[in-house]
C-alpha cells in the first residue's frame, strides 16, 4: 500500500506550489518536490490539467513513449480517498481531506441528517425532500478556494453538465467559468483563456471521460486506451497552437484505477453479521468504506470484518487512520471524524464491496479506485513549456 506523500509529494504538494506561484501567502504545507514554486513564477500563465482517472502505472503501461511520458517529471500520490471528491477537493481548495472535509462520493453528513452524493450534491438517503437546503455547498465545505487565495486572475473550464452545479459553484470562487461541450472544445477553452488574458493567471481545465470509460468498459479496454491516444494527440495541437505564449501547461490527475471483476465483489448483504450491525450505508468508496456501526457493535464488527473479509480488506477503526495522518495535516474540518464512519474498509488487491438501496438501480464499475495500491495512488505530474 502507498499511503499519501503530505511531505512534498502529493497532489495538495502542487498545490501549493501553484498557490506560492500565484502569490498567496499562509500557506501550511510543503511545495512539490518535483516543481518548486519558483520555476513556476515567471510564466505569465499556469495552466492545469486535470485528467481524471489518469494514474502512472497506467499511462506507463499503455504509452511508455507518448507525449505525456516524454513530458512527465515523475509522480505524485493522491490523497485518501483516492478517488475524485476528495482529489478534486484538494485541487480546488490546495488543502488535504482533513482540512475541506470531503470524504467521498457518498459522504455522511450529520448536519443534514443524510448521506449526500458529494459531488452532484444529491442525497442518497435521510434529509429531508427539499433539497434547496444545500444549494450552497459553502455552508457544509467552507473552505476557501484556491480561486480566492491567489492574487491574480483565474479561469476554471469544466464540463457543460458540471460546470453550475451546487459543488462547482461553492470552491470556483471569483474566477471565470467557461463551461465546455467535448474534448475538441475543452482545448479550444485552454487556448482562448491563455491567449484572450494579457496579465498573469491561473487556468483550472478538468477532463473527466477517462475516468468514466474506465468505470464503463474498464480502464485497460479499448476504448479507454484509445482515448488516452486522443487526449494525447490534442495535447500536442494545443501545443503548438500556445507555442510562444508564455504559458506552463501542468498535466496531472486526481487518481488512477484498477479493474475489478465479479469475482472480486463482496455485496455486504450476504453478509448478515455485517450489514445487521450497521446504522447507515456504506459510505465513502468501494475500495474505501467508511462503516457506522450501531450502538457498541463496533469491536463485534471489527471482529465480524475481520473474520469473514481479512483476506480481502483490511478492517482498520477510523480515528486509527486519522492518526496516522492518511487524511493530510493541519485543522481538521470539524466534522471530519463523523464523515469518516467508525471503521473503514481498505480493498487489497482488486476487491470491492457494495451494497445497494431498494430505491437504486444496479451499476457495478469495472474500473475502480478509492484505495491504497499503486495504480489508484500514483498519477503522473506532467510540464509542457509553451515560451518558445
Amino acid at each position: 500500500m502507498i499511503k499519501p506523500d503530505y511531505a512534498g509529494g502529493c497532489i495538495v504538494n502542487l498545490m501549493s506550489s501553484l498557490l506560492h506561484a500565484r502569490g498567496a501567502t499562509s500557506i501550511d504545507l510543503p511545495e512539490a518536490r518535483l516543481l518548486p514554486a519558483a520555476e513556476l513564477a515567471d510564466y505569465r500563465h499556469l495552466v492545469l490539467i486535470v485528467i481524471d482517472g489518469l494514474g502512472a502505472n497506467w499511462l506507463a503501461r499503455h504509452s511508455p513513449d507518448g507525449l505525456l511520458a516524454r513530458h512527465q517529471l515523475g509522480s505524485l500520490t493522491s490523497v485518501f480517498p483516492s478517488t475524485t471528491a476528495a482529489a478534486i477537493g484538494s485541487f480546488l481548495t490546495g488543502v488535504p481531506p482533513a482540512q475541506h472535509g470531503i470524504t467521498g462520493w457518498f459522504t455522511w453528513l450529520r448536519e443534514l441528517g443524510c448521506v449526500m452524493k458529494t459531488l452532484p450534491g444529491q442525497p442518497r438517503c435521510g434529509g429531508q425532500s427539499n433539497w434547496a437546503m444545500v444549494e450552497d455547498l459553502r455552508t457544509l465545505f467552507p473552505c476557501p478556494s484556491v480561486f480566492e487565495r491567489i492574487t491574480t486572475g483565474s479561469t476554471v473550464i469544466s464540463p457543460k453538465q458540471i460546470a453550475h452545479s451546487a459543488f462547482n459553484r461553492a470552491h470556483c470562487g471569483p474566477a471565470r467559468l467557461r463551461p465546455y461541450r467535448n474534448l475538441k472544445d475543452c482545448f479550444r477553452q485552454i487556448e482562448q483563456a491563455v491567449k484572450r488574458t494579457r496579465q498573469p493567471s491561473y487556468i483550472y481545465a478538468y477532463w473527466s471521460e477517462l475516468d468514466h470509460l474506465g468505470h464503463k468498459h474498464g480502464i485497460d479496454s479499448t476504448e479507454t486506451i484509445n482515448h488516452l491516444y486522443a487526449l494525447e494527440q490534442g495535447l500536442a495541437q494545443l501545443t503548438t497552437r500556445l507555442a510562444g505564449s508564455d504559458a506552463c501547461l501542468l498535466i496531472s490527475a486526481d487518481h488512477g484505477q484498477l479493474d475489478c471483476t465479479k469475482a472480486d465483489q463482496t455485496q455486504i448483504a450476504a453478509h448478515p453479521a455485517l450489514a445487521d450491525r450497521l446504522r447507515l450505508p456504506l459510505c465513502g468508496e468501494p475500495r474505501a468504506a467508511f462503516c457506522y456501526t450501531c450502538a457498541d457493535e463496533l469491536d463485534g464488527f471489527i471482529a465480524a470484518a475481520q473474520d469473514t473479509l481479512g483476506t480481502r480488506f483490511d478492517v482498520v477503526r477510523s480515528r486509527d487512520l486519522l492518526a496516522q495522518g492518511v487524511f493530510g495535516p493541519g485543522t481538521p474540518h470539524p466534522e471530519l471524524t463523523h464523515r469518516i464512519g467508525d471503521a473503514t474498509l481498505i480493498a487489497r488487491d482488486h476487491c470491492v464491496i457494495l451494497d445497494r438501496l431498494p430505491t437504486e438501480k444496479p451499476f457495478t464499475p469495472i474500473g475502480v479506485h478509492g484505495g491504497l495500491s499503486p495504480d489508484e495512488m500514483l498519477v503522473p505530474l506532467c510540464r509542457i513549456d509553451c515560451r518558445i
